[in-house]
């Protein structure tokens, strides 16, 4: 290790290296993350037909024809066509197309694939409700206007938040008496009597 004489010691010019960020704008950010996410939630448990809109197929238009297209009769694929109209159908077909061509392209071993489809019209239905949730929890609808849901107060689940309020209050009280008017904090040492019912029956 080379040796600097007193007089020739390198000065730093640099200046200090900044202090870590305090540990509470990092909980002040993982609140706001949760809260974002329970008005997303909340956004979607009062808008249940966002799972029925016809673009959310363009999605994932893979995971669409595994669990939902599948299991429609002819009628009801019929209806949808009528509903997306041709060129809603045109763009479907083509996207979901692609979207084949690209599985196959980046497919594993046949012989290593696990079939993943669901085995009925209900289990289709709840996997492609929990794709397309979390799908919208992480910001990923690039159609969705999310800053009229992150940024807004009506979406706020009022009763979840005082009751964990409520449990914070709890959790930061100690336990005491009261007695004859004042606080007594428990583990004094101090006896107290009690006095009328204590609840025990004599015999």
């Amino acid at each position: 290790m080379p040796y600097f004489p007193p007089e020739k010691m390198p000065v730093s010019t640099e200046a200090a290296s900044p202090l870590a960020p305090p540990v509470q704008e990092a909980g002040d950010a993982r609140c706001r993350r949760i809260r974002v996410k329970n008005r997303r939630k909340l956004y979607l448990d009062r808008h249940p037909a966002y799972f029925s809109a016809s673009a959310l197929e363009l999605a994932d238009p893979l995971l669409y024809d595994r669990c939902i297209r599948r299991f429609q009769s002819a009628a009801e694929r019929e209806a949808e066509g009528r509903r997306k109209g041709y060129s809603g159908v045109l763009e479907a077909d083509l996207m979901r197309a692609e979207a084949k061509v690209a599985a196959l392209a980046d497919a594993p071993d046949p012989d290593d694939a696990v079939d993943a489809a669901p085995a009925s019209r209900e289990e289709g239905e709840e996997r492609w409700r929990q794709e397309m949730t979390a799908r919208f929890l992480r910001g990923h609808d690039a159609d969705f206007d999310y800053a009229t849901v992150d940024d807004s107060e009506e979406w706020d689940d009022r009763g979840l938040e005082e009751r964990e309020a409520q449990e914070r209050w709890l959790d930061g009280e100690e336990a005491a008496w009261v007695v004859d008017g004042k606080v007594v904090p428990e583990g004094e040492g101090r006896t107290v009597d009690i006095k009328g019912e204590t609840g025990i029956q004599d015999f």
